[in-house]
C-alpha cells in the first residue's frame, strides 16, 4: 500500500470542499442583492427549490451509488429543519439587517460549530493546533459582532442572525456526515424538497409578498448552484475528508463571499472587520495545516458505498472487476497498519 493511495482522498476531499466553498461563498452577497424586499421564508423556499432541482438531476444509478433507505428519513428531516429552514431563514433575515461583507465573514464560524459537533458526535480528533484554530475563529467572530454593535443595534442583531445560521448549518453538516456514503443527489433532493415545502408553507401562512419573476428566477438559480451543487460537492468531500476537515476548507467560503461583496460595491469595511477577518483566516489556515498519522487497527466492517479498488482500502475481489467507482455491499477484513489519514468512513477509530 503506497503513500499515493493515502494522499489521494485528502487531496480530492480538499478540492471538492474548496469548490463547494466557492459556489456557496459567491451566493451570499447575491442572496442579499436579489432578496431585497422579500420575506425570509420566501427567499429560503426559492433557494432550496433550486437545490432540489439539482438533486433531482444528479441522482445516480443504483450500481454506482448507495440508495437512501427508510432509516435515513429521520436524519434527513433533522437536516432539513436545521439546514433548509432555520439556516437560510436566519441568513436571509440577517442579510437584510447587516452588511454583506461582515455577514459573509461571520459564516466562517460554521467551521467552529461543525468541528465541535464532529468531535462530540463522531469523536473526530482535535489536537492542540485545531483547538487553537477554533479559538482564532471565535475571536474573529467576536470582533465582527463588536464592530457591528458600534454601527447600531439592528446591525448587530442582523449579524447575530447570521451567527444563528452558522450554528444551524454546523448541525446540518454534522448530521449529514452519516449520509455521506449515500447517493449525494438523493440526499440533496430529500433535504431540499422538505425545506422548500416547509418554508413555502410558512411564507404563505405569514402572508409574505410574492416575489417578482426576475428575483424568483435569480434566487432559484442561486439556490441551484450555491446550495444544491455546493451541497453535493460538500457531501462528496465529507466522504473523503471527514466532517471537521471539510468544514475547515469550506470556511474559505466567507472570505470568497466578502471579497465578492466588496466587488459588488459594499464599502462597509472597517479596521475591526479586517482584524476579525484576519483572525478567522489564520484559524482556517492553522486547521488545514494539521497532519494526523499513527498505527491503528481496522476492525471487520461490512457496509455499502461508492468506492474504487485503487484507494488502498478496497481489496475485495469481483468475478469481473468494475471500472471506476461502483457501489455494493462489501466486507473489510481486520488489519493493522500506520499511515496519515483523515476521519473518513474507514478511519473513525477512537483516540
Amino acid at each position: 500500500m503506497t503513500a499515493k493511495h493515502f494522499s489521494l482522498p485528502a487531496a480530492r476531499g480538499g478540492l471538492l470542499a474548496l469548490l463547494a466553498a466557492l459556489l456557496f461563498g459567491v451566493s451570499t452577497p447575491l442572496v442579499q442583492h436579489f432578496g431585497k424586499g422579500l420575506g425570509a421564508f420566501t427567499t429560503a423556499a426559492l433557494l432550496y427549490a433550486g437545490a432540489a432541482a439539482i438533486g433531482m438531476a444528479s441522482r445516480q444509478r443504483m450500481e454506482r451509488e448507495a440508495r437512501v433507505v427508510r432509516g435515513d428519513v429521520p436524519r434527513l428531516l433533522s437536516m432539513a429543519a436545521f439546514g433548509a429552514v432555520l439556516g437560510p431563514v436566519a441568513l436571509a433575515w440577517g442579510l437584510q439587517h447587516t452588511s454583506g461583507a461582515s455577514a459573509s465573514l461571520m459564516l466562517t464560524l460554521e467551521a467552529l460549530f461543525t468541528a465541535l459537533l464532529a468531535r462530540l458526535l463522531y469523536q473526530e480528533t482535535m489536537d492542540r493546533r485545531v483547538w487553537a484554530a477554533m479559538l482564532l475563529l471565535l475571536a474573529g467572530g467576536v470582533a465582527l459582532v463588536l464592530d457591528q454593535w458600534r454601527s447600531g443595534a439592528m446591525q448587530s442583531w442582523g449579524l447575530l442572525a447570521v451567527l444563528l445560521a452558522t450554528a444551524a448549518w454546523g448541525a446540518d453538516n454534522t448530521l449529514s456526515r452519516a449520509l455521506a456514503e449515500r447517493d449525494p443527489g438523493q440526499v440533496v433532493l430529500g433535504k431540499a424538497a422538505m425545506g422548500t415545502v416547509a418554508t413555502a408553507v410558512l411564507a404563505w401562512l405569514l402572508g409574505e409578498p410574492m416575489p417578482a419573476w426576475g428575483a424568483a428566477v435569480a434566487l432559484f438559480a442561486i439556490g441551484a448552484s450555491g446550495y444544491g451543487l455546493s451541497l453535493r460537492l460538500y457531501l462528496l468531500a465529507q466522504r473523503a475528508f471527514g466532517a471537521a476537515r471539510t468544514g475547515s476548507v469550506f470556511a474559505f467560503a466567507p472570505f470568497i463571499g466578502a471579497a465578492f461583496s466588496v466587488a459588488l460595491g459594499d464599502r462597509s469595511g472597517t479596521w475591526a472587520m479586517a482584524a476579525g477577518g484576519t483572525l478567522m483566516m489564520l484559524g482556517v489556515t492553522l486547521h488545514l495545516a494539521e497532519s494526523h498519522g499513527h498505527e491503528h487497527e481496522h476492525e471487520r466492517l461490512e457496509h455499502e458505498h461508492a468506492h474504487r479498488h485503487d484507494d488502498g482500502h478496497h481489496d475485495h475481489t469481483h468475478d469481473v472487476l468494475p471500472v471506476g467507482s461502483h457501489s455494493h455491499s462489501h466486507v473489510h477484513e481486520p488489519m493493522r497498519h500506520a499511515h496519515s489519514h483523515v476521519p473518513d468512513v474507514h478511519h473513525q477509530h477512537i483516540h
